[in-house]
């Protein structure tokens, strides 16, 4: 089956053409700048060819409408008519309690997602955005919504809900959800093929460092804890968020400086992670990059980066009673050793062992990076969220047709 993938934000839409069977990403690419001067729609297939255009991109429906025409233009494409997608995969982020798994989407899914919108101000607005422009670009094709929550739907109880008074989660739905789903279920299926055991027989730890960053405990291919929360905000040191913090700091900080609640939101997911702690940068290359140069406040960016991690490696090690690997994923977690490693430091107690050339050498390629011997196998997986939408778009599509 031949599947549009699309990841709307709030001025950029990241798109793929999966074809399903064999798995293969015909085209991929973004228009970034929706909405402003100098908008841009890149395109890359999958024979090598690139090309970036300039356009003039006032919302998202155009942003659609360009998409879809360039990837059935004669020199650029890779379609002859759009009529030839048959179905659209749209990743939203957040389903809150109402959705478990992937869905078609309909009148009445949509409604739903926008209920879920005080959960994820920041992320449904645009998801719902870009559903509607796909609808008015391609009627009658097939739409699917597959939400980065809803591999957490299996966490219990006493991981999902937070020590607060019981009518608030009855009245507003406070509760962990937890993000990223879609990466972590891709790496642990293929930290399983890796393995060679059934999936219900392993413990497997999942680490998703990007600009944002979550780690997952998969028990028995559940979900069983997840660091990320309600929001994204909760958990790892993260590129611009502070993950978890004292709650008490953000009130002492508004009342000190007299900010205001949107501009407590905006200190806590901007300005503060790994920018806030270097003041120099976001991205951890450019922080290794100064450290390498004796920069103090980079180092100690990173060690505090990689100490958070080390100590949730720990505990969903305990929480699950054992582990018998660790994943290593997204734009951090598959390309930087040193990461990697210093967040594995001192983990041989638990029968984790590195091996210092196998992940120095696994920079954006699947690989164990583990010691020949070592009890817990690491590996460095390249995740694949696009994919995992196109299959599920795929599922959903046939049993609708049932």
């Amino acid at each position: 089956m031949l599947i549009l993938v699309i990841n709307c934000g709030s001025s950029s839409v990241k798109y793929q053409l999966v074809q399903t069977d064999p798995a293969e990403a015909l085209a991929k690419g973004s228009v970034d700048r929706i909405g402003m001067s100098g908008a841009v729609l890149s395109i890359t297939r999958s024979d090598g060819y690139e090309r970036k255009f300039g356009l003039e991109i006032l919302d998202h429906t155009v942003a659609i409408e360009q998409i879809l025409a360039y990837l059935q233009h004669a020199k650029h494409g890779v379609i002859k008519d759009k009529s030839e997608v048959e179905a659209v995969g749209h990743r939203v982020v957040h389903g809150g309690q109402k959705f478990t798994g992937s869905v078609l989407i309909d009148e009445e899914v949509l409604a739903k997602i926008r209920q879920c919108i005080d959960l994820a101000p920041l992320h449904n607005p645009h998801n719902i955005r870009g559903i509607n422009a796909a609808l008015r670009n391609l009627p009658g094709v097939p739409q699917v919504a597959v939400f980065d929550t809803a591999f957490h739907s299996t966490l219990p109880p006493h991981a999902y809900l937070y020590p607060l008074p019981q009518v608030l989660y009855r009245r507003y739905e406070i509760r962990r959800y937890g993000f990223h789903g879609t990466s972590h279920y891709y790496v642990f299926q293929r930290a399983v093929a890796l393995l060679g055991r059934p999936a219900e027989e392993l413990k497997v730890i999942t680490a998703h460092l990007g600009n944002g960053c979550s780690i997952t405990a998969v028990d028995g291919g559940r979900s069983v804890d997840t660091s990320m929360g309600l929001t994204p905000l909760e958990g790892l040191v993260m590129g611009t968020r502070c993950g978890d913090i004292d709650p008490s700091i953000i009130l002492h900080i508004m009342g000190r400086e007299e900010l205001n609640l949107s501009e407590a939101n905006t200190l806590l997911n901007k300005h503060s992670g790994l920018q806030g702690l270097s003041g120099i940068s976001s991205d951890v290359r450019d922080l290794i990059g100064e450290m390498e140069k004796g920069d103090e406040r980079a180092k100690l960016a990173i060690d505090i980066y990689c100490y958070r991690l080390k100590k949730y490696i720990g505990a969903y090690a305990a929480a699950m009673g054992g582990l018998d690997a660790l994943v290593f994923t997204a734009g951090v977690g598959q390309n930087s050793p040193l990461v990697r490693a210093k967040s594995c430091e001192g983990l041989e107690y638990m029968g984790l062992v590195l091996d210092e050339k196998a992940n120095q050498d696994a920079v954006g390629k699947e690989a164990d990076i583990s010691r020949p011997g070592s009890r817990v196998k690491v590996f460095a997986i390249p995740t694949n969220e696009e994919l995992v939408i196109a299959r599920d778009t795929e599922r959903i599509v046939k049993e609708g047709k049932k």
